[in-house]
């Protein structure tokens, strides 16, 4: 999960202080009636329960820990890919039916992949909770489908990566870019996968994918809303821990070589725009209890994306796309926190009209070098701290964001509050440690630099639309 670094704020900043003092004075009672609870069933799956009472709805979630990082070259999209086939039936469910089906119990449902992770979801009435229960159970251990359904849904795929990153420029870009990065990860290849990998992909692979990795000791199922913990806990039971259980495939280390110099990637694309990318490898957090340096460093990379570009006004915006010595139409920042696998502090912008590439990533460079120089305000700090506390508040004002939380936590082997934990973590950065890690982690030998060069638009060519299917 990555740490929102603009969170959504358009309240004022005293109706913020009002929200958060009525959140912490409403005491020890409110967090217990609304605190998760996790158990794991005989068979290795786990449950992860959170009531909030505060509407008769509920968020059923099952998530698997296995993304597009987890699979092999020559391969790649197949995790996305059988995430498509999910929705093609059991013997029980004929394809299709499953989504008519929660539909017609007045909910709505989908799914998602990832590098990390892959999930699928029902926002049903609290009432419906079991019947949906049975049908993700169903599914997960009796997934199948006829050779035919899977020609379709591939095709179906191929014409999601046409329309989402073969017509984006920039998507195309942060695709080459991840295959310049990473030489050993699995976060080197494409979650939707290469288009070579899709023409080759069989229904056989799908399946295997599927035997192997969809097995309950993988999976979590995440239930949140208007439901009362022990009915959930005997329900799960019933539905899913009577399925029959299958070890989990032993993960190879895919550890990253040491960079040594800077990598430069030239992406040719047609496109009004330049833009340009330029990612540094940085720590990820590996515990929100140890003092470990590298886990300190992260939580300060954190700290200064949100300096740099954290809220309306930050260093970033004010030095690169305001005044008469603009070099940008936008610029950012973005650490990637934690993860699977290995993470980057990303830095991005726009040229202006007249500015080239090159001038850009000095500018953001510079902002760098300049807090390693001079640091950072305490008022700076504590703007993004605020920031942060306020959006961990407004979040749960969404059952379904409660449950997401929830599932990415375990994905990533992290407690039920660890999002608690990181804000208190983050909370305790010191302006000398956003000031350290700006010296640390920026040079040439952690720098990939991913440069989109303008070719001329084709302005007969008409953007890719889907023919058949469910874009997902």
């Amino acid at each position: 999960m990555k740490l929102p670094i603009k969170p959504s704020m358009t309240r004022p900043l005293p109706h913020l202080f009002l929200c958060l003092h009525l959140l912490f004075a409403t005491g020890a009672q409110a967090q217990s009636t609304l605190q998760a609870e996790q158990f794991t069933l005989a068979n290795g799956v786990t449950l992860i329960v959170k009531p909030d009472r505060r509407a008769p709805t509920a968020v059923h979630m099952l998530w698997l820990r296995v993304g597009s990082m987890d699979e092999v070259d020559g391969t790649s999209g197949v995790a996305h890919l059988l995430e498509h086939m999910m929705f093609k039936g059991t013997p029980a469910v004929k394809a299709g039916d499953f989504s008519r089906r929660v539909a017609a119990l007045g909910g709505r449902e989908n799914a998602f992949t990832d590098k990390d992770y892959t999930g699928y979801y029902q926002q049903i009435p609290a009432s419906r909770l079991e019947e949906v229960m049975q049908l993700e159970a169903d599914r997960f251990a009796n997934n199948q489908w006829p050779d035919e359904e899977f020609a379709k849904e591939l095709e179906v795929v191929k014409e999601e990566r046409r329309m989402r990153t073969e017509d984006s420029p920039r998507a195309l870009v942060q695709e080459a870019l991840d295959a310049t990065v990473f030489m050993a990860s699995g976060y080197r290849r494409p979650v939707v996968g290469w288009m070579s990998d899709l023409d080759a992909m069989t229904p056989a692979d799908a399946r295997d994918f599927y035997r192997r990795w969809y097995v309950p000791a993988n999976a979590a199922v995440v239930v949140a809303g208007d439901v009362d913990v022990g009915q959930v806990r005997l329900l799960a039971e019933m539905y899913y821990g009577s399925l029959p259980t299958r070890t989990v495939p032993v993960r190879k280390p895919r550890v990253e070589p040491v960079q040594v110099g800077i990598r430069r990637l030239d992406f040719k694309a047609p496109a009004e725009q330049a833009y340009i990318a330029l990612a540094f490898k940085v720590p990820a957090l590996q515990s929100l209890v140890a003092t470990e340096p590298d886990d300190q460093d992260a939580l300060a990379l954190t700290v200064l994306a949100a300096v740099l570009d954290g809220y309306s006004g930050a260093r970033l915006e004010r030095a690169l796309t305001q005044g008469e010595n603009r070099v940008a139409d936008s610029a950012g920042a973005d650490n990637g926190l934690w993860g699977r696998g290995p993470q980057l502090f990303t830095l991005e912008g726009v040229p202006a009209q007249g500015k080239t590439a090159a001038q850009v990533e000095a500018a953001l460079r510079e902002q760098v070098a300049r807090v390693a120089r001079e640091g950072v305000s305490e008022v700076e700090l504590q703007r993004v701290k605020t920031q942060w506390v306020a959006s961990a508040v407004y979040k749960r004002d969404s059952v379904f964001n409660q449950a997401r939380e929830l599932g990415t936590h375990w994905v990533q082997g992290l407690p039920l509050d660890a999002d608690d934990q990181l804000i208190a973590r983050l909370r305790a950065v010191t302006a000398e440690q956003v000031k350290a890690v700006a010296a640390r982690y920026f040079g040439d030998d952690h720098l990939t630099v991913a440069v989109l060069l303008p070719q001329p638009l084709d302005k007969t060519r008409k953007p890719h639309v889907p023919q058949t299917g469910d874009l997902r």
